[in-house]
């Protein structure tokens, strides 16, 4: 297997990652309540995969509902962390997006999570076609991404229609790490998700939760204002082309 693109950001950040990822407000009180949303009803039995599942914080939660859950990840410490967190309740395999998961057979799955993974694939339309291929027709695909918006400006883009390769500090976690992701247009992840047979449910642009207000009033303020993710639900209703 390839490395992954941020592969080495991502194993030196796994530890503090993962010991943060249940109050850090960007994810526990902004992007993780808006995806939950997403996945209502009762999913006990349903059959789910966690596609870039980090240390397994979605995994631990799809879980606990009855749901029967395989995740993977393409991070050597994620899955480390993801194992410890699910205590046997996953099934946790590592897996790169950006190539075919091949060892999972066609339509295996009611349902396809990936919270702010996306981002590391500069490929959309394969990436959404495999998830065609795993997942049972009339199942569901959920995920979030840096907004479009958000990037365009933050990355000072020149091209808003082109795919590229951007990069940032991140400090959140008590560290500086360089973590790279590639910028994608909305019209290309929608465009990626209709070229390959699913049909858009819902798009959510979430807001910061009360809790986030609590802990951080200053980036609170600034959510309430302007969207940092954007989150999607998608049925498939076709194969993929």
């Amino acid at each position: 297997m390839k490395k992954n693109l941020a592969y080495d950001a991502y194993e030196e950040l796994a530890d503090l990652y993962a010991a943060l990822i249940d109050t850090k407000p960007h994810n526990a009180y902004y992007d993780r309540p808006a995806v939950q949303s997403l996945i209502s009803g009762s999913i006990e039995g349903v059959k789910i995969l966690d596609i870039g599942c980090g240390p397994g914080v979605y995994a631990e939660w799809l879980a606990a509902r009855g749901a029967v859950v395989t995740a993977v990840d393409a991070s050597d410490k994620m899955i480390e962390h993801a194992k410890k967190r699910v205590k046997g309740k996953v099934e946790i395999l590592k897996a790169d997006m950006e190539e075919p998961l091949d060892f999972f057979a066609d339509e295996t799955f009611d349902g396809v999570l990936s919270a702010l993974a996306i981002t590391y694939v500069k490929d959309h339309s394969r990436l959404f076609a495999e998830i065609n291929r795993v997942t049972k027709k009339g199942g569901w695909f959920v995920f979030s991404t840096e907004h479009p918006f958000f990037s365009y400006r933050y990355f000072g883009i020149k091209n808003y229609f082109e795919t590229r390769r951007v990069c940032c500090d991140w400090d959140g976690f008590g560290k500086t790490v360089n973590m790279p992701s590639y910028y994608h247009s909305l019209g290309s992840i929608s465009e990626a998700l209709s070229g390959n047979g699913f049909v858009i449910e819902k798009i959510l642009e979430p807001k910061p939760t009360e809790k986030f207000r609590e802990v951080d009033g200053h980036s609170f303020e600034k959510l309430m204002k302007f969207p940092l993710f954007i989150c999607f639900r998608a049925k498939k209703i076709e194969h993929a082309r």
